[in-house]
């Protein structure tokens, strides 16, 4: 259901992407409900959904990931 990768959009900045797809029999505020859930309690933002001739959300979720740098 939910694949990770990582690319780095430009220098300095890295962002963690997750793919979820939601067949057609979810409501729309199930789906909200959902990904609302997931923005609050995992750090995720919306960056792109796309909905298929099927009826299939496609929606793409990205996080920062921030690197700890380490101290003297």
């Amino acid at each position: 259901m939910t694949r990770i990768q990582r690319r780095p959009p430009r220098p300095g900045v890295e962002w963690e992407f997750d793919s979820i797809a939601f067949s057609r029999e979810f409501s729309r505020s199930v789906v909200t409900k959902l990904l609302t859930e997931r923005a609050e309690y995992g750090g995720w933002e919306l960056d792109r959904v796309r909905i298929g001739n099927d009826g299939v959300r496609r929606v793409v979720l990205r996080r920062k990931i921030i690197r700890a740098v380490r101290t003297a």
